[in-house]
């Protein structure tokens, strides 16, 4: 004999109405994914030896590539770098600028093209020593630079390699 049931039940994903459905990455993090796996295969090509020159010249011919404005603040945040962080290694990283300190990057330029937003962005990653308590910045919008956030610039990056 069958044990009598209750009348069926729907579950709560047949009745629920998905008003937004997840469309995805969008094109633009395809294309950062993308570039961060060319930038591992490349490296996998060179080797642990590889010469921090390949690392310049991709930045380099990576800068070349942008628009003028991000191209203009990306070679004088490149020099800034070079002149207060010596020991940070140019390289790519999800085909943005950066600058390595151990292989792993410190701080790195994001274009305002990369993700098409209204500023360019200095970033620092975990690796930069910019704690400071409970809270503090790792990102900071570039819509130019002077003199003043140049300086800025080089002190956020002698506490960060230091």
């Amino acid at each position: 004999m069958k044990p009598a049931t209750k009348g069926t039940q729907k579950s709560a994903k047949s009745t629920t109405t998905i008003s937004k459905k997840f469309k995805g990455f969008t094109d633009e993090e395809h294309g950062a994914m993308r570039d961060r796996i060319q930038e591992l295969k490349a490296a996998a090509r060179l080797g642990p030896g590889a010469d921090k020159g390949d690392g310049e010249n991709a930045v380099l011919a990576k800068i070349a590539e942008m628009r003028e404005l991000d191209r203009t603040m990306a070679k004088r945040l490149h020099a800034v770098i070079k002149e207060n962080a010596p020991s940070l290694s140019p390289r790519l990283w999800y085909g943005m600028p950066a600058y390595a300190k151990d292989g792993k990057a410190v701080c790195f330029f994001q274009t305002a093209q990369k993700f098409k937003t209204r500023y360019a962005t200095l970033g620092f990653s975990d690796k930069a020593n910019l704690d400071e308590g409970n809270m503090w910045p790792t990102a900071f919008a570039l819509k130019g630079l002077t003199a003043d956030e140049e300086a800025r610039i080089a002190a956020l990056l002698k506490k960060a390699v230091g």
